[in-house]
This record gives structure tokens, sequence and C-alpha cells, in this order.
């Protein structure tokens, strides 16, 4: 640990992007009310907020948290500074720009049971054709297209953290086949099979639903590109709540206009926001959410300083902290 406050207290820096909607807000207000529920706590800390990453606080404080930035000099501007707590769970921004030295935890988690359900809807609207029925809509064409049931078909699940456990929980209860992706391929309770990623293609073809929630790594980046879209069936659609770049949307569109695929939800765009003049608006069968289809509008900031305090108590008591990111791995 490094010298403190007279007080004795760990100093504390809280970011809150100016960019990002309230709801991922960290306020005073919010962070009085939490700490309220671990006593003793209140007189350990100190606590600065800023929206500009201010070289004042930066200068005193032990712990910084911030969102998925860019956090290029931040250990130069923060010499005392030991650890930063993101409240995100991707950091593909945050992670490659600090130092070894510096512990990294993420909010892995946060989403929740919102990103869970989400994925079921998602799920269920291909299924039965809502972005067809929507592409109709626009055209103003009445044009039929018939389904079934859900139950018995097969998602794969691409990344099963978090969000694709939620996911493949809620998928089983709607008596789904449950295929899954790991980086370590090991066996999950809630995956009837699973694969590793040098194994995709065997499990592509066998999908009528994909759901990608990975992170974006190196060896994220483009996981999901033509040669792998072509393996999947026709009827079969996609789901991305992860991140943009996993997939090569410039290939998922053509096949969506050629009808090689039946649908798509994106939620996550490798530019975003999306430009008003990025062809994916107009792409038939293709439904968009602008990033917030996991994130609840009523308790993600709070959900996300549960894990910090969490972590803050073990730090303070010099335990080990959960949500450690591995910066090699991304995550």
């Amino acid at each position: 640990m490094t010298k403190r406050s007279r007080a004795g207290r760990l100093r504390i820096h809280v970011e809150n992007d100016p960019h990002h909607a309230e709801v991922y807000h960290i306020t005073p207000a919010l962070f009085a009310r939490r700490v309220r529920r671990s006593p003793g706590l209140a007189g350990r800390i100190a606590i600065t907020y800023g929206q500009n990453l201010l070289d004042a606080p930066l200068a005193e404080s032990e712990v910084v948290v911030v969102s998925n930035v860019d956090g290029t000099g931040l250990a130069e501007r923060a010499p005392r500074l030991r650890w930063v707590q993101a409240t995100s769970a991707g950091v593909e921004k945050l992670a490659p720009t600090l130092p070894d030295s510096l512990l990294l935890t993420n909010a892995s988690g946060v989403h929740g049971p919102k990103a869970g359900e989400y994925a079921m809807t998602a799920l269920l609207m291909l299924n039965h054709r809502v972005p067809h029925y929507v592409t109709a809509q626009r055209a103003g064409r009445w044009d039929q297209a018939f389904a079934t049931p859900i139950a018995g078909k097969t998602v794969l699940i691409l990344g099963v953290g978090a969000i694709g456990s939620a996911a493949a929980r809620l998928a089983r209860g709607f008596g789904l086949r449950i295929l899954g992706v790991s980086r370590s391929g090991k066996a999950n309770p809630l995956v009837d099979r699973m694969y590793k990623p040098a194994a995709l293609r065997r499990a592509l073809p066998q999908a009528d639903f994909v759901l990608v929630t990975l992170p974006l790594t190196a060896e994220t980046r483009g996981l999901v590109g033509r040669t792998e879209l072509d393996l999947l069936p026709r009827h079969a659609g996609i789901v991305n709540l992860g991140r943009g770049p996993v997939i090569d949307n410039d290939a998922l569109a053509d096949k969506l206009r050629r009808g090689e695929l039946s649908g798509a939800v994106l939620d996550v765009f490798p530019e975003e926001p999306l430009p008003a003049s990025s062809p994916l608006w107009t792409v038939p069968n293709l439904i968009i959410s602008p990033h917030c289809a996991a994130d609840d509008s009523t308790s993600y900031a709070e959900r996300a300083l549960d894990i910090f305090v969490g972590n803050l108590e073990r730090y303070l008591a010099g335990r080990r902290l959960v949500n450690v990111v591995d910066k090699t791995l991304g995550y």
C-alpha cells in the first residue's frame, strides 16, 4: 500500500463518463447509500468525483473507478494508483493502456437477469420471424411467414460467462438444446455440449441460433467471419450482445440481403453510436438496438457499485479480489 492521507483513509476517485447515459453513473448519493450498508467503511475511505480524469484528485488516489475508457497516461498522472475498477464488464479499451503493475478488476456479472431476458427475447424474435415482419412493415407489405415453437431447436452460445449462462438458463426452460464455445472448453451444467474455439466450425452447422456474448480480445476479433457464417443453415439467426467486431457485419449483411440467413438481432457494433450513414440500418431481417439491451435502467450503477464495494472490503482486509482481469487475455 502507498502512503495515505493524514486520517489514514483510502483515497478513491470515481469517474463518470459524461458521454454515457446516467444509468451508468455512480453518484455521491448512490455511493453514500451503499456505504451505509457496510458499517465502518465510511470512516476508512475518502472519495472524489469527476468527469474528465482531473489531475488534482488523481494525484492522491490509490483507487480509481472508471468506465471502459482509454487509460493512456493514467498511471503517470496518478503515482499512488494501485487499483483500477472498471464499471463495465468489457475492458478492451482500458486493459491494454494500463501497466502490468496496476491491478484491474471489471464488473463482470453486472448485467444479471436483464441480459439473459433480452437474449431470450431475441431468440424468440428470431424463431417467430419478427425481423421478417419488421422488414415487411417498413415496406408496407403484407407478407405472411409461419414458424414453429422454439422447443427442441439448438442455440450455440459463444462465450458462456455471466450473460451466456443467464441466457442458457432461460433457454433450457424453453426446451432448447444448448451448445457452447468457451476458451477452456470445460463442461458446464447448463450446456449440453461445450466446444473450444478451434472446434467452432464443427458446431456452427448444428445451430438454429447463434448467440454471441464474447468480450473483444485478440482471439475473438473477427471470430465469426464469412467462412463461419457460410457454415450456418439458411434458416439460422444470429444475436450479438458481446462486442461488435466479433462478427464480420459486412458478411452478415450480405447473407441477410441474399436470404441466406433468416434474421439477426445486433446490440453492439464496431463503431458506436452506429452512424446514420451505416448501410446496416436498411439491411432486411435485421433488428438493431443501440447497445443498451443488457443494461438495467434502474440498477446498473447499483449492481456495479455492489461489485466494487465487495472488492473494496477485500482490498482493505488484504484479501484476494474477484473479477481480476488478465490483461494478456483481455478479460
